[in-house]
């Protein structure tokens, strides 16, 4: 664990300048708008160590999957999360020294990311050869109003000389991948040109033909006002930029704003790509810095409006929150049915594909929550939409007659994950997806999505299951054998409590899924058993599956076992390990891990969280308390499952412990990675461990209940959420709790199990 970084509750402040610490900032101080962002890059030259990245979303590399040993059913490609041309440059020359902070004396640095209002913020004092000393302002933001905008204000002031200064904007398409094979490029550059004021750059992947359009303009101000300068017209083959030089006197600041229009391929046609990037640049620097920047903070003040949690009492727990709402609500803004949410976001380039089971496991209960129900619905037409390619993935592993298995990584519907036991193995994802139609229903009400959309997948996925499912004659029982559950520290295993529970509940809600379209629209129903080439003769092996399905428990101790032998494995607490050999990702060896009875992440306990209303808490203290002392938490993913369930028992001091973990991962670093990129997907879990933990937040049979609980190191906590169309805000004191209505209608919800209705844009006050 890393701790840096000053406690703030809007802002994330970095406060002085540490090499070792850079590539980690340019992840943790990253911005995006849904459709770009980009790594907190510095503008000017950095010779020291930088992990270059500006992303734009949707935008992929097919590279051939490399392995020893090919087997049938591999995929063909890894999707590589590319790294696009960099639009943010501004190289900067002083007196004839170049501005580089690895060359050069810093001082009195800050780095802050503003969450509140969406930018990112650097000043600093460098000091030159002949002791010149300068200070420099640099803010930038991608635009949430304007979406295809980036901008850019960078202002130089001589402290204690006068001289020249001279700016070089550019846009830079001779970039790369820091996980590219052998040095190779991804990107062909079609156009590359440049006049004075203004350049273009048009960039194509290699193999997919994405293609991308970068259009720059610039204004230099002299103390606020135009300025006189001389510039030159800079066009290489994948460089192209301006020159400008100009005179300033000690005290004066001269400021140049740069302003960049970035269109793809995936919103127009190739031939308009030059044009309209060029109309986006001149729309960006006529309508200026202070307006755009005016209308992008209005966007966020109405994000935070209705996905801010408020903290009272515990200033590193406020600025974990928001820091993890901040990039969610930046990476996936649920405009384009084609987008999802990718694992770094637009932070980093580790683990490639953009789309992954944490999806619908973690990121769904965030936006159901916190946006219009047409956010999360585009993340569920994402799928629908790949379920042709879901099937032709479960056919090539030998599945038949429609059956669908959803790709563990996937940029395009098709699976492009290289591990083995991740491609093969891990068909729990299955089971996440089409819990998250049912999560959205019954949040919702939005049952005709099963008319339009739902079954088609739910049918797919249940014939998956009814074929991977075998009938075991020695256990009487039917089993799902080879598989690799939650827990990634255990591959190859038979019966997965969590995998078998997953798919037994799949056919049961698929069966009843059936049976609503067939009772509520007979037409539909009958258009889709024929779409479906549906018999109903399936739903027998179904229903005896889901009757017969074997789940391994120890009746001694009374606990799901997490699969059959795994009390064979030594029974050894994650506390007893060595604190030098943590994380044991790092130290032991892969066999080793395999070995051992420690769990990466939940795994029963995951299922006991998502079919939570089936469990009595006696139970649910059981497994809790058999499985958490053996869990490493050395997945993202963990913590906040564990925080949820605790408060469920009343283990609050252990859901606070987990809260702090899963909310501080990336900003202290907890797993030396952040350098790679932030934990986007598992951020949306922090959001559920307030809301779903310490708020008890649950919807069953599609009525809300809360019982909030509150941590001793908080004042006050307040959160808001949308149920069925209903904006209710939800606030916690130690004493009392408050639901206030922002609604248009009477708000019926169970509070602490008793039924309590508040009636429009009122509130009721209980008690606790």
């Amino acid at each position: 664990m890393k701790q840096y970084l000053k406690y703030d509750e809007w802002s994330v402040i970095e406060d002085g300048f540490d090499p070792n610490n850079h590539e980690a900032s340019e992840s943790i101080f990253s911005i995006g708008n849904g459709k770009m962002g980009q790594r907190a890059n510095f503008e000017e030259k950095y010779s020291g160590k930088s992990l270059q990245g500006n992303y734009i979303a949707g935008v992929y590399y097919p590279d051939k999957t490399r392995v020893g040993w090919w087997k049938n059913g591999y995929p063909e490609y890894f999707a590589k999360v590319l790294n696009s041309p960099n639009w943010i440059g501004i190289n900067v020359t002083i007196e004839g020294f170049e501005l580089d902070l690895a060359q050069c004396a810093v001082e009195n640095f800050t780095r802050t990311l503003n969450m509140k209002e969406g930018f990112l913020l650097r000043e600093f004092d460098a000091v030159l050869d002949g002791n010149k000393k300068v200070h420099v302002k640099a803010k930038r933001f991608v635009s949430l109003a304007d979406t295809e905008n980036g901008v850019i204000s960078y202002e130089v002031t001589p402290v204690n000389f006068s001289g020249h200064i001279n700016f070089t904007p550019y846009i830079d398409g001779d970039i790369k991948n820091e996980d590219s094979n052998y040095d190779e490029k991804f990107w062909n550059i079609l156009n590359a040109e440049a006049s004075e004021g203004a350049a273009y750059l048009e960039s194509q992947t290699k193999k997919s033909d994405f293609r991308c359009g970068f259009a720059m303009r610039y204004k230099v101000l002299l103390n606020g006002k135009d300025a006189k300068y001389k510039s030159e017209v800079i066009q290489l083959n994948k460089w192209v930029g301006n020159h400008v030089e100009l005179e300033v006197k000690q005290g004066e600041t001269v400021s140049l704003e740069k302003y960049v229009g970035v269109t793809s391929s995936l919103n127009y046609k190739n031939e308009d790509l030059k044009n309209k990037a060029g109309e986006l640049a001149d729309y960006a620097i006529n309508k200026g810095f202070n307006q755009l920047f005016s209308d992008h903070k209005e966007k966020w003040a109405e994000k935070w409006v209705h996905s801010d949690i408020r903290i009272k009492g515990d200033v590193a727990a406020q600025q974990g929150i928001r820091f993890n709402i901040f990039h969610l609500n930046q990476t996936y803004t649920g405009e384009d049915e084609r987008l999802n949410v990718g694992p770094k976001g637009f932070t980093g380039e580790k683990y490639g594909g953009t789309t992954y089971w944490d999806t619908e496991a973690y990121c769904i209960p965030f936006f159901l929550m916190t946006s219009p129900a047409d956010v999360t619905r585009q993340l569920l037409v994402y799928r629908y939409k790949h379920l042709q390619k879901a099937i032709e993935n479960a056919a090539k592993l030998g599945f038949t007659d429609g059956a669908a298995l959803y790709p563990m990584v996937t940029a395009n519907g098709e699976e492009c994950h290289n591990e083995w036991e991740i491609t093969f193995e891990e068909i729990h994802r299955n089971g996440a997806i089409a819990y998250a139609i049912h999560n959205y229903i019954r949040h919702t009400g939005d049952k005709k999505y099963l008319e339009e959309y739902g079954l088609d997948v739910l049918v797919g996925i249940s014939r998956f299951w009814s074929q991977r499912a075998t009938f075991s004659p020695a256990k009487n029982k039917y089993v799902i054998l080879g598989v690799t559950g939650p827990n990634e520290y255990e591959n190859n295993i038979n019966n997965n409590w969590y995998t078998n529970k997953m798919a037994a509940w799949c056919l049961k809600y698929t069966m009843e899924s059936l049976n609503w379209v067939k009772e509520n629209n007979p037409t539909r129903y009958n258009e889709l058993l024929k779409k479906l080439n549906f018999k109903a003769e399936e739903t027998e092996r179904w229903t005896d599956i889901v009757n017969n399905m074997h789940f391994p428990y120890n009746e001694e101790l009374q606990v799901f076992m997490q699969q059959d032998g795994f009390m064979d494995k030594e029974q050894v607490m994650a506390d007893d390990l060595d604190p030098a050999q943590r994380p044991i990702n790092q130290y032991w060896s892969w066999d080793r891990i395999l070995r051992s009875n420690f769990i990466k992440q939940a795994d029963t306990l995951q299922g006991i969280y998502v079919l939570e209303e089936e469990f009595s808490k006696e139970e649910i203290e059981r497994n809790f308390n058999f499985y958490e002392p053996r869990t490493v938490h050395e997945s993202s993913l963990s913590p906040c499952v564990h925080s949820i369930l605790a408060t469920k028992i009343g283990r609050i001091d252990k859901a606070y412990e987990m809260y702090l973990r899963t909310s501080r991962l990336d900003l202290d670093d907890y797993n030396a990675e952040a350098h790679e990129g932030l934990h986007i997907t598992s951020m949306a879990g922090t959001w559920m461990s307030i809301v779903e933990g310490f708020g008890g937040k649950r919807a069953y049979d599609e009525k809300l209940y809360l019982n909030p609980d509150i941590p001793e190191q908080w004042e006050e906590y307040a959160f808001r959420i949308t149920f069925k169309g209903n904006d209710l805000e939800v606030r916690v004191s130690a004493s009392e709790v408050e639901i206030i209505s922002h609604a248009q209608n009477t708000i019926e919800l169970y509070l602490y199990n008793n039924l309590i209705t508040v009636e429009p844009q009122q509130s009721k006050t209980i008690s606790r």
